[in-house]
């Protein structure tokens, strides 16, 4: 009779690699899901000749809607998930999202601004608003924090990102509430969709979120010695003001990209790096890349649930992840061993 025992050090080694494999295959799933399904019924054979030739009958709706918002789904997923990662490596929290340093609240608040004062409806114009708003959000928040001369722990930017998220939240609903011309063009954007998005402008994104993906990757071995706690990491000679610093670029340089492109999608970045955990590891060299392909993937998923569950018309991704991530934040809190990161 077979006997399986323990899992070697080489299994263990390969463990990630094969749970980035699946992630790939799934992302490459979701990839091909996004640009054949819609709410405009179009044969495989079509959307396959709409790709090679914007001429021929569908490639108005394949070039003009699936092809957009499926590079947006991607950057936006994957920085949202990465984001999460770290932002959970950081704060040794399994429940941290990457809005709680006041970055979605900072963006939502300058579109709206831009809305009221320049009359500002473009995509490209309300993504250089969503990313400076978040850009100086964070960096009051860094600001706020530091009065309190304790950077070396979490606990600080947390709760001046909680403070000014709430205080950028309450002066955003007072300037909708009292002008309705803002109020009906900021509920399209807050509710976080990918539909109607065009390419304008997302090279600055594209930038924004890379450079944050370069310092997630650069801080990901200061996180796995920060996760052994903070007086061990020091004993280990890890400079916790760094790691901080470095985390926080991270987290507001990917997640101000995604919310300028999508809007402030809730969940990617709490659940995403919980599925890839569960295959990946706790390594954060790898969980930071998986974690990203998962977010893509959860993103993507939703957004092609979207547009099929609403019949002519669609369901927005923002109000899809809102049910499932509502359920997978239950799962989350639920399991026995949430606080073991």
């Amino acid at each position: 009779m077979l006997r399986l025992g323990p899992a070697t050090p080489a299994t263990r080694r390969r463990q990630p690699a094969v749970a980035a494999g699946l992630a790939g295959l799934a992302l490459t799933g979701a990839l091909i899901a996004s640009l054949a399904l819609g709410s405009n019924l179009i044969s495989p054979a079509a959307v396959i000749a709409a790709l090679f030739d914007q001429a021929v009958d569908p490639g108005a709706v394949v070039w003009g809607s699936r092809v957009p918002r499926t590079i947006l789904g991607l950057m936006a997923g994957f920085a949202l998930g990465a984001a999460g990662a770290v932002m959970q490596g950081q704060t040794r929290n399994p429940l941290a999202d990457p809005g709680i340093f006041g970055v979605s609240a900072g963006a939502s608040l300058a579109v709206v601004l831009g809305i009221r004062l320049a009359g500002t409806t473009s995509m490209l114009a309300t993504l250089w608003f969503a990313l400076a708003g978040a850009l100086v959000a964070t960096a009051v928040v860094f600001a706020v924090a530091a009065l309190g001369r304790d950077l070396s722990s979490p606990v600080p930017l947390a709760i001046a990102g909680t403070a000014v998220s709430t205080l950028l939240a309450a002066i955003t609903s007072f300037i909708v509430l009292t002008d309705q011309a803002t109020l009906a063009a900021y509920r399209i954007w807050v509710i976080g969709s990918l539909s109607g998005r065009t390419l304008n402008g997302v090279g600055v994104a594209l930038v924004c979120a890379g450079l944050g993906l370069a310092f997630a990757a650069a801080g990901a071995r200061s996180l796995n010695s920060l996760a052994l706690g903070t007086e061990l990491a020091r004993g280990l000679g890890e400079s916790l003001l760094k790691t901080r610093l470095v985390g926080l670029a991270a987290i507001t340089l990917m997640t101000a990209a995604a919310v300028a492109v999508a809007g402030p999608i809730g969940f990617v970045g709490l659940t995403a790096p919980h599925i890839a955990r569960s295959g990946a590891g706790s390594d954060h060299r790898w969980l930071v890349w998986v974690s990203g392909i998962a977010g893509a993937t959860v993103l993507l998923t939703c957004d092609v649930a979207g547009r099929l569950m609403g019949g002519n018309g669609e369901v927005p991704v923002g109000v899809v992840l809102s049910v499932i991530g509502g359920v997978a934040f239950i799962m989350i809190v639920r399991r026995v061993r949430v606080a073991a990161l």
